[in-house]
């Protein structure tokens, strides 16, 4: 066991033993993470503020889904963080998903889309929902037909798309999902401000759960802008956290790369706003914060943390609630008399 903790502890963390033992926190922190920035970056996309319009209006409109019940917004709730406190989220006729609805916000930094990475970025991601039959389950060429029967979203993508002859695509309504999607950030958490150099961003539990989450290996994993979403690990490292947790029969990205070495691995999740988007893991199984923190110190780095360690992390955790983005519910355009009805 202490073998396999060793073995855990250099994987995930990645520094050295004279790394762990340097004074310099701050200097430690910013070398293994980054601030969100106070402003989106939409890389690349011109005339971006008619996409990030039609965008928004796409996300909470619920027509794209066949019975004009669920929008985007409904599994990742901009007033739940992104998120939607579902262990996992309720779709067409009332099925369920089969894993939990990762946040939104700031996913723009994810390295992949989805828990099983299946999504290369936003667009592509944007696209999965509307057509899946367990979620919002419109047809693919449905969606298209859908939106090209209101009046008020044909120019909407005309405005979005100029020069298309035929702007009004699933394409398209992907890539402005996608823009609006990437303005969802929230900058300017407490450890924000701390790793752009304001010590006093943190107090000193939170400085004292940093330490902690940076030496015990935590920060391995879960580093970067966004403290997590850049890599794929397996769950249960060191110990199975239980079928509970890790159910057998959800072999994670295995399904998505046929590999036997990726069977229950997943990719890492963003610890972004994590105070506020409970419940945790693929499973949503875990309503507290701090039984995730204890089942990830055992289950992935083979330790036990002590009651006053996990309330050191926790404090941390809280430190990366940043700003919530502020969101005006869009009016959206009207369905007229030959507009496609809801389906049963």
């Amino acid at each position: 066991m202490w073998f396999l903790r060793g073995l855990a502890l250099a994987l995930c963390l990645g520094l050295s033993v004279e790394g762990l033992a340097a004074d310099d926190l701050m200097s430690r922190a910013q070398a293994l993470f980054k601030p969100i920035p106070m402003s989106p970056a939409l890389t690349g996309i011109a005339s971006a503020a008619p996409k990030v319009e039609l965008g928004k209006m796409l996300y909470f409109d619920p027509r794209i889904s066949a019975s004009h019940a669920i929008s985007c917004n409904s599994c990742h709730n901009i007033g739940l963080a992104g998120a939607d406190a579902e262990e996992t989220s309720i779709g067409h006729q009332w099925q369920r998903g089969g894993r939990n609805a990762p946040t939104v916000f700031n996913a723009v930094f994810n390295t992949a889309q989805f828990w099983d990475g299946r999504a290369k970025d936003l667009e592509a991601q944007a696209g999965g929902p509307m057509v899946n039959p367990i979620e919002m389950a419109s047809p693919q060429a449905h969606v298209s037909e859908q939106l090209a029967a209101i009046p008020g979203y044909v120019d909407a993508f005309k405005a979005a798309f100029p020069g298309e002859a035929n702007p009004v695509t699933l394409a398209n309504a992907q890539k402005a999902i996608a823009v609006f999607e990437a303005t969802l950030i929230t900058p300017n958490a407490p450890f924000d401000r701390y790793l752009r150099g304001d010590a006093s961003a943190l107090d000193t539990q939170q400085t004292g759960g940093l330490r902690l989450f940076i030496e015990r290996g935590c920060a391995g994993c879960h580093k970067g802008i966004n403290i997590g979403g850049d890599m794929y690990a397996p769950f249960g490292v060191v110990e199975n956290p239980g079928a509970e947790l890790l159910p057998p029969n959800d072999k994670g990205r295995l399904t998505v790369t046929k590999s036997a070495t990726d069977a229950y691995v997943f990719k890492v999740p963003t610890l972004r706003n994590i105070a506020l988007t409970a419940p945790y893991f693929h499973t949503g199984r875990s309503w507290d914060l701090r039984q995730a923190v204890a089942v990830m110190g055992s289950s992935q780095l083979g330790t036990q943390l002590l009651p006053g360690e996990i309330e050191a992390i926790v404090a941390f955790l809280e430190s990366l609630t940043g700003e919530q983005p502020k969101i005006v519910y869009p009016i959206l355009p009207a369905s007229v008399t030959t507009t496609p009805r809801p389906q049963p």
